[in-house]
């Protein structure tokens, strides 16, 4: 497969469908004719454009959703596929049900293993909740199950898929996305000798469901936020390093958090095989880790379908040293952010110098800022960032004591105040004993908000465990941010007196 640079989910449009047709049928090779005729793909779109989703790679197709509204009651549990679809005309599909059903789904070969479908029932799942329908329902196949049809019925060759006794690889996908069997359908699918024309009933139900609307009327605004709170712990290579960095974004990707956080320098055990040399020495040796670290960051993001903050490492540009760190969009795109203030031991002991770029980042989540730990610590950063539309902060941070902690801490609760946004902190907890100038940690990541009536009384939405590794996941509401600027108690960002006053950069 070639290398990644783009990745986006977006509307299927009838000028897709040779691309289409071809991908169907590389991805059905067990299925002779499995693909749509162009007219039903154009009458899908007419009817339900929402429902018809491609995810694309490099401009090119790489997996498929495609999916109707359906009044369930009108069908018999025992149902086909044909009778869902009328008979491929997709003449049951109402504005009016309450039933998201899953037509058809799949992924190319060549792209499996990138966890694209996860972001396919993801995107069904949204569009569910914000349709305000019951649930997702669809017949999913079983195509392991005609290598022991003959000595197990469909319920027992199921209930063996779900201990892990048997594994089927659209079965276990499916379940892993948290759908659930509810029923065994007979003849469903006409022709899928690998499932002996079996599916399995499967049920995703939205909790945010209200019977009394048809319509939700508010686009979801909220935003979840996954911090890492990493154990400093020596490790032999920088791929074992990686590998602890990917179990972290797998369990917050687990909990469909929309960005990982990482703290500042949390690379610096590498830095443990060159502590005989002087630590400016060590810390240039750890900055030829720094490439490769954010390119396999970037394949984590499309992988896991989440935005990652990397934390700063230690970059070389133009024979300068400069702690930076990148935003890994899970779009396959980048961007870099500096320190722009380094402590006087960056300076002293490394030969660290600041940066000079300051700006806010676009997300599919909202207009980000990120700053690096000292320099939460100036106000008038975050309070640039705000003008550009922040609504929120992260800051990676590393700190030794704890009152270099409560200085991070208590500055990061003051920038959300001041610029009425949300700000996530995350930092290193344990000890590197085989590290100079990195010898010991003190942490504990948290999640600030404004202190008004629609948030937490003390402005603290979350916060981990003190000096233990962890995980924390919070969500934020960013609607809320607004009716604070419109009606909050006070108004920090309108009422400053720029009668008297101006920030500006240069």
């Amino acid at each position: 497969m070639e290398e990644i640079e783009n990745i986006e989910l977006t509307y299927l449009t009838v000028n897709d469908y040779q691309e289409l047709k071809l991908a169907m049928i590389e991805s059905y090779t067990t299925m002779p004719n499995s693909y749509w005729e162009e007219h039903q793909i154009d009458t899908l779109i007419k009817r339900f454009p929402e429902g018809q989703v491609v995810i694309k790679i490099n401009q090119q197709i790489a997996g498929c959703a495609l999916s109707i509204i359906v009044d369930y009651d009108q069908f018999d549990g025992n149902h086909t596929y044909e009778e869902v679809t009328g008979n491929d005309t997709f003449r049951t599909h109402t504005s009016e049900g309450d039933v998201l059903y899953g037509i058809d789904i799949f992924i190319k070969p060549e792209f499996r293993g990138l966890r694209l479908g996860r972001r396919l029932y993801d995107y069904r799942k949204e569009l569910c909740e914000r349709l305000n329908l019951k649930s997702i329902v669809f017949g999913g196949r079983i195509p392991n199950f005609h290598k022991y049809a003959h000595e197990l019925s469909p319920k027992q060759y199921i209930e063996k898929v779900k201990r892990k006794e048997i594994h089927d690889p659209v079965l276990n996908f499916q379940i892993s996305n948290d759908f659930r069997p509810s029923k065994i359908l007979k003849n469903y699918l006409e022709g899928d000798k690998l499932s002996k024309d079996y599916a399995v009933l499967l049920r995703w139900d939205n909790i945010f469901y209200e019977k009394q609307t048809k319509k939700a009327s508010v686009t979801k605004t909220v935003v979840r936020l996954g911090l890492i709170q990493w154990q400093m712990r020596p490790y032999k290579n920088l791929k074992e390093l990686l590998e602890q960095a990917e179990f972290f974004i797998d369990s917050v990707s687990g909990y469909r958090s929309d960005f990982a956080l990482f703290p500042e320098f949390f690379n610096a055990p590498l830095m443990a095989e060159n502590n005989h040399l002087k630590e400016s020495d060590a810390i240039r040796e750890l900055a030829g880790h720094t490439e490769s670290i954010v390119q396999q960051f970037s394949k984590f993001a499309i992988s896991y379908n989440i935005n990652i903050i990397t934390g700063s490492m230690p970059e070389i540009y133009n024979d300068r040293l400069y702690n930076v760190g990148y935003l890994c969009r899970r779009d396959g795109s980048i961007d870099r952010y500096e320190k722009l203030h380094v402590t006087p031991d960056e300076s002293r002991i490394w030969g660290m110098e600041g940066g000079t770029k300051l700006h806010t980042f676009d997300t599919d989540c909202g207009r980000i800022g990120i700053l690096i730990c000292y320099d939460v610590e100036f106000p008038e950063l975050s309070r640039l960032l705000a003008d550009e539309g922040m609504d929120i902060l992260f800051v990676p941070f590393l700190t030794d004591t704890q009152n270099g902690y409560s200085r991070v801490r208590n500055c990061a609760q003051a920038r959300a105040i001041e610029n009425e946004c949300y700000v996530a902190i995350a930092g290193s907890v344990g000890n590197l004993p085989k590290v100079h100038n990195m010898d010991i940690q003190y942490a504990q990541s948290t999640v600030f908000t404004p202190c008004d009536f629609s948030f937490p009384a003390n402005g603290i939405k979350a916060e981990a465990t003190t000096n233990t590794e962890m995980i924390l996941i919070a969500d934020v509401d960013i609607d809320l941010l607004r009716e604070l600027n419109q009606f909050g108690s006070v108004r920090n960002l309108k009422d400053r007196r720029k009668d008297v006053f101006e920030l500006r950069k240069r």
